[in-house]
């Protein structure tokens, strides 16, 4: 017999279904132990080499979609070139490669809190070859030196990047954002970045309604779905296959997929129970926000993109070291046609002047604890490794 589609809803919120830009929350009987293992190998000894310490604490860091995109060429002893591959790039949700090079921002920015921790500057070049400004190509992101200088200051959030999350997790009503963590989370903005925050009622509920309007704009566009639901990995085997993407886990959903009740060609099929039920428990984690923060830049350039993504990971460390629910709500700011209307409507809400980019949008709040997202280990992302 089908499963309707609220006992649907109500089995997966209690197995950990991660539906769409969540990483997976998994039953213990069916972790994904070994997609898991690059967090849990922090506690190792740290490499000799700076530079394989400094990238196994940023492959961590936040990335769209979880595509973790980045390869790296170690060269010499003590520098290295970041490439972007690109098939994993996300062409239909982000056509100009912009939120995919503010996760190399992310990334950049952990490997050199991670660096500083054993006293080393790492110095970034960026874009050393020249880029597009169109999609991003073969040419290098960054190329970086680690200078062992006995000058490297350390910086108090490494021992936040274990602890980081983005909580997809419906967050407590009754329970407000305090001003002083708004003031901790604005200490982070820097010369290209700014950062903006809010607790204003008529704001907070004004950007609920917003940000599920642009969420259901990307579910109700066929092509961007589409690229959802392709990067779906559906139960423990899929996820240790191919540790990335958006993850589906627990006993209960992997029995419905075994039984042919749960797939990704019933995710894609408006109508299906599975489609019905993305939209209908996602809306109540939107409506359950209690504050907002974004990173703004003056243009939207290459270099204030990848800014962006430095300021924003900081945030996210620093909601972490505050207990604070942290999670990325940026479909208004994507670029495909469709969410014309709702771009326009967050950069009005949000007062940006003219000219200035709002880069990424995050909801705060507190909730439930959320695991862990599934990483590629660090060698597969190594040019050359093995």
């Amino acid at each position: 017999m089908a499963m309707s589609r609220r006992t649907f809803i109500k089995a997966a919120g209690g197995t950990g279904l991660a539906l769409v830009g969540a990483g997976g929350v998994f039953a213990a009987t069916r972790t994904p132990n070994r997609a898991l293992l690059p967090w849990e190998q922090l506690d190792d000894a740290p490499p000799a080499d700076i530079r394989l310490d400094a990238f196994r604490h940023a492959i961590l860091a936040p990335n769209p979609h979880n595509r973790q995109p980045w390869l790296i060429q170690l060269e010499g002893q003590d520098q290295a070139v970041i490439f972007c591959d690109l098939d994993r790039r996300l062409p239909q949700t982000d056509p100009f490669d912009r939120q995919i090079l503010i996760g190399f921002g992310c990334f950049l920015e952990i490997a050199r809190i991670a660096a500083a921790e054993r006293g080393f500057d790492m110095e970034i070049a960026p874009f050393p070859e020249g880029f597009s400004s169109q999609r991003l190509d073969r040419r290098p992101i960054a190329s970086l030196r680690f200078a062992a200088t006995g000058t490297a200051t350390k910086d108090p959030l490494f021992t936040d990047i274990p602890n980081r999350r983005s909580n997809k997790a419906p967050f407590d009503t009754a329970r407000p954002v305090e001003k002083r963590v708004l003031d901790r989370l604005m200490t982070h903005r820097s010369s290209q970045a700014d950062i903006g925050t809010s607790v204003d009622v008529a704001l907070v509920q004004r950007l609920r309604a917003l940000t599920w309007d642009a969420w259901n704009t990307e579910f109700t566009t066929k092509s961007t779905w589409q690229e959802n639901v392709d990067l779906m990995r559906i139960g423990r085997r899929e996820i240790e296959t191919h540790p990335d993407g958006i993850s589906i886990g627990g006993p209960f959903l992997e029995a419905l997929a075994l039984a042919g009740q749960l797939s990704r060609e019933q995710f894609a099929q408006p109508g299906t129970t599975a489609h019905n039920a993305s939209a209908d428990r996602y809306r109540p984690i939107l409506a359950s926000s209690m504050g907002y923060a974004w990173v703004m830049t003056s243009g939207n350039s290459r270099a204030e993109q990848l800014a962006a993504g430095r300021a924003f990971v900081r945030m996210n460390l620093e909601a972490a070291r505050q207990g604070l629910g942290f999670h990325p709500v940026s479909q208004a700011l994507q670029e495909f046609p469709e969410m014309a209307k709702s771009f326009a409507e967050v950069h009005a809400t949000l007062n940006a002047a003219q000219g200035t980019r709002i880069q990424m949008l995050a909801r705060l709040g507190y909730g439930s604890a959320v695991t862990k997202t599934p990483r590629w280990p660090l060698a597969s992302r190594l040019i050359g490794a093995g």
